[in-house]
């Protein structure tokens, strides 16, 4: 084949083909030859159709195929011979595709950028660890206590106080008008307790059984439902009766209440699973210092297609978050020319460390085994109860699906190779230190 290179810009190349007309006619016999020998035709005996019926009946199907075949090919080559790396999906534009004649076309593509390995070794890190202390195993305790609290009913007609809980009815409005979601009947609730909306359950102080009133609220701004967030709302509140909590003790009696022997047992098993958390929320934290300090360090372009891949799926999050009123607030007061500008610098920047854990992974061997695939597989299934073998056999069924979990596990793989070879010192820190949001450049 002829191959002429008629662009070389940056990452991008561009090729003219030609590939002679003999390859065309020989792969087109070929092709014909086994039809001849394998198709039935009625009238004639498998493989005695005569070679000018095969011609007549299937030349166009025939072409079709030698045409594709003979473009992948010549593209397939044209890559190996020249030792590029098309980081996308070659274009290829027919110029010429007659029968008899030379095929002709035009094929242009992406290359890889050529990656230089940093020096992992100058890599600096600092580890935040932290360990579940007496005052944190304690709360959680008495969570657990408080989960199994038993209500008993003041029979005296008194004000709440915060800690007790009142038993109501409620009907929420905006504008005066209810809202879907809005009422309950016979909630219990607990006075200056968590969990509704702020400024909810403090004004119930005061109320006793058969008291009636209208609480004025605010809903947050970032709450969940977009046609109640930052807006006022009245809530007709109906107090039907006051109980106290009786909380049962952090004994031995608790444990067996919840199953097990003692209660150091179940402390020793909630400090486990607390320790689990500190540790997953350490290496995210060290994980982001690594990308930071690799973005820094490593400066390669990367290819228009994969930055506009990626600018495109993050866009359109924010179109759809803008829509459904959930756009941060920050993003919220900026024109959209200066908002692509940000998140076109945030989609380079991931492309950019994408393909640089990529090569490292390939540089250095890291591949995903078998076995830690069935196990990433059998994961995801655990998150479906009763469903398991479905999402199992899923997963068998459609290859393509499996590959989505291949991604996440090269990338730590890679992370962890790279935090090997870093210079990492732990730092103990306290667990309220450890949650604690990084500094905006680390939170990016």
């Amino acid at each position: 084949m002829l191959v002429t290179e008629t662009l070389s810009e940056g990452l991008k190349r561009a090729f003219s083909v030609v590939v002679p007309a003999a390859d065309v006619a020989e792969r087109r016999a070929k092709r014909l030859a086994e039809l001849a020998r394998t198709v039935n035709l009625p009238g004639f005996r498998p493989g005695k159709v005569p070679m000018s019926v095969i011609t007549k009946r299937f030349a166009g199907g025939v072409m079709a195929e030698v045409l594709e075949e003979s473009v992948n090919k010549a593209t397939s080559d044209l890559l190996d011979e020249r030792g590029l790396r098309a980081a996308n999906q070659p274009q290829v534009d027919l110029v010429k595709a007659e029968p008899d004649s030379d095929i002709e076309f035009t094929v242009s593509f992406e290359l890889f950028p050529t990656i230089e390995m940093p020096d992992f070794g100058a890599i600096e890190l600092t580890r935040l660890t932290a360990a579940p202390d007496d005052e944190a195993l304690t709360k959680a305790l008495e969570g657990l206590a408080q989960r199994q609290r038993e209500l008993t009913v003041v029979e005296e007609t008194r004000p709440a106080v915060k800690g007790e809980v009142l038993t109501v009815d409620f009907l929420g409005k905006i504008d005066g008008v209810p809202f879907q979601g809005g009422d309950a009947k016979d909630m219990d609730i607990e006075v200056g307790g968590d969990g509704f909306i702020p400024g909810f359950t403090e004004q119930l102080e005061g109320m006793s059984a058969g008291d009636v009133k209208v609480i004025d609220v605010q809903f947050p701004a970032e709450y969940g439902a977009a046609e109640l967030a930052g807006k006022a709302a009245t809530f007709d509140i109906t107090a039907k009766a006051l109980k106290l909590q009786v909380l049962p003790a952090l004994d031995d009696a608790l444990a067996q209440k919840l199953g097990f022997d003692a209660l150091d047992e179940v402390k020793g098993l909630i400090g486990q699973q607390m320790q689990r958390e500190y540790d997953q929320l350490s290496r995210v934290r060290v994980k982001r210092q690594l990308l930071d300090a690799l973005a820094k360090i490593t400066a390669f372009p990367v290819p228009e297609s994969m930055l506009s891949g990626e600018f495109d799926q993050i866009w359109q999050r924010i179109e759809a978050d803008r829509k459904d009123g959930k756009l941060d607030a920050e993003d919220a007061g900026k024109d959209d020319e200066t908002l692509k500008a940000e998140y076109r610098a945030i989609a380079e920047r991931r492309v950019r460390l994408g393909l640089l854990l990529a090569e490292i992974g390939r540089v250095n061997g890291i591949t995903v085994t078998a076995d830690e695939m069935t196990r990433a597989m059998r994961a995801e299934a655990g998150r479906y109860q009763g469903q398991e073998q479905m999402v199992m056999d899923f997963f068998r069924k459609n290859p393509q699906a499996a590959e989505s979990l291949r991604g996440p596990i090269f990338e730590e793989k890679v992370v962890d190779f790279v935090l090997e070879l870093a210079k990492v010192t732990d730092q103990v820190v306290t667990p309220e230190e450890l949650a604690k949001e990084p500094e905006p450049e680390t939170a990016a």
